[in-house]
């Protein structure tokens, strides 16, 4: 009996042995991030946009208008159906007195059951005499709300002002803002306080950064616009520097989460512009930014404003045509954010991660298609989901950087970025299918059309268009969007 009993439990060992050598490796994890795309713009002639998601179900979007006359508020379930939503008028300025010019940056935030718009305005005898004002609104539905107006915020001193927004870390609030040093040779410099209410500071307002570096005093000596987010435990406040012309961009300022934020000591200047003008996607002046979240909560969105044209006739206040543009934003391996460039109109780009390799992305390299990890400049990553060259139901991958140049195959099927010359043949070996992933459904896999039942994959990190037979293979041609 216990002869039976020992060679039935080596035998159950044994098959339970089979079993486990034979489990399929664990897949890898879709990315905590998955791709969101946006048509841009989103307004045309809205500058300085601010779109706040709210706990309704609904974004909330504001800007300046090129008449500087009133604040406009627009809602919608989705960030892209904010480019078609009826807009509506919630307060106009004044026709005498502050508050009667140059109405300008609107944002809007929920704070303790209520609706606030801050916003900057001159007076009608002194259009100039810019200051921050707040209003507030009653009512579930900012649109419908009652608005009073709270008044001025008063700062230290009774200078040019503006581009007031509010942010909370640490469960305290704050109030970040543009204004004239009376003491410095510039426009503005930036300045950050804690609130005692919604329309309030308290305590002596810090100088956080000033116009200094080259990129920030072309045509004007200019800090403005601040915006900020949270992420990995440190605090990322963006502003926007120089004329507001094609030379206007965004510098970063860098702090602990847990520091003292209004010590000037615990931020950290980018030395260089973290987004700026690019020619070839023919994105001009991007700046003036603030964020969102998208529909997902899974990625933050850079909302901002730009030109579609580089030289503007006259003063660039009078030009009407800056844009509301969205995309997302990306973060480092280090935790800090990367924006890339201001994407070309249309489509927003998106990146792919190699199923088995998590960390890499596709990118070109000298025109070589690869995967890579901690991929610099990060737009060698980015491509243009759009529809195929070829048609009958294809995509084809356009390059974010490189405009109208495309992912294809060569005769060696050999994947590289090259320019599309317009020809039957590029267009077939530069079009594939989508397809569900081949190592796992949520996924893709792009098979060729030029050469049926090829696939796109990396071998030794480089990318090629060829037919798979092993579980390898197949994980190999597997990518996610992000």
């Amino acid at each position: 009996m216990r002869r039976n009993a020992l060679r039935l439990l080596t035998a159950l060992l044994l098959a339970l042995a089979g079993v486990l050598t034979t489990v399929t490796p664990s897949q890898a994890a879709a990315p905590d991030s998955p791709a969101v795309t946006y048509t841009n713009p989103i307004a045309e002639q809205r500058a300085d946009p601010h779109i706040f998601k709210h706990t309704d179900g609904y974004y909330y979007f504001t800007a300046t208008v090129p008449a500087y006359d009133k604040i406009v508020l627009r809602r919608a379930t989705t960030i892209q159906g904010l480019s078609t939503a009826p807009e509506t008028t919630i307060w106009t300025k004044h026709a005498s007195g502050v508050m009667g010019a140059h109405i300008w940056a609107p944002e809007i935030h929920f704070i303790d059951g209520k609706w606030y718009v801050y916003f900057a305005a001159g007076a009608t005898n002194d259009i100039w005499a810019i200051r921050m004002y707040v209003l507030e609104g009653t009512g579930a539905n900012p649109l419908t709300a009652t608005w009073t107006e709270k008044g001025q915020i008063k700062t230290t001193w009774e200078t040019f002002s503006l581009d007031a927004t509010t942010f909370v870390v640490g469960g305290v609030r704050y109030l970040a803002w543009a204004q004239r040093n009376p003491a410095e040779d510039n426009n503005t410099s930036l300045f950050i306080a804690k609130m005692a209410n919604p329309w309030t500071i308290q305590g002596t307002p810090a100088e956080l950064s000033a116009p200094t570096l080259s990129w920030e005093t072309i045509g004007f000596k200019v800090n403005e616009g601040p915006a900020v987010i949270e992420h990995g435990g440190k605090v990322f406040m963006t502003y926007s520097a120089s004329a507001t012309d094609a030379n206007y961009c965004m510098g970063m300022l860098t702090a602990s989460a847990t520091a003292d934020l209004t010590n000037p000591a615990s931020w950290t200047k980018s030395s260089t512009p973290v987004f700026q003008s690019n020619a070839a996607t023919s994105q001009y002046g991007p700046g003036h930014n603030s964020f969102t979240a998208s529909e997902d909560g899974k990625s933050d969105i850079l909302v901002y404003h730009d030109r579609s044209y580089k030289d503007i006739t006259g003063d660039p206040l009078n030009d009407p045509n800056r844009r509301t543009r969205v995309q997302k934003v990306y973060w480092k391996a280090d935790g800090t954010p990367d924006f890339g460039i201001p994407v070309a109109d249309g489509v927003t780009p998106q990146r792919l991660s190699s199923y088995n390799f998590p960390d890499r992305f596709v990118r070109h390299y000298d025109y070589r298609a690869r995967i890579e990890a901690n991929v610099s400049p990060l737009a060698d990553s980015q491509f243009r989901v759009v529809t195929g060259l070829a048609g009958s139901g294809t995509v084809s991958l356009e390059s974010a950087n490189f405009p109208g140049y495309y992912l294809r195959s060569n005769s060696a099927f050999e994947v590289r970025v090259e320019k599309n010359d317009g020809t039957a043949a590029f267009a077939s070996s530069a079009s594939f299918f989508g397809r569900a992933g081949l190592a796992d459904a949520a996924g893709v896999s792009y098979e060729s059309y030029g050469t049926p039942g090829r696939y796109l994959r990396h071998y030794n990190y480089l990318l090629y268009v060829q037919a798979l037979s092993t579980a390898t293979d197949r994980a190999d041609a597997t990518f996610y969007h992000q």
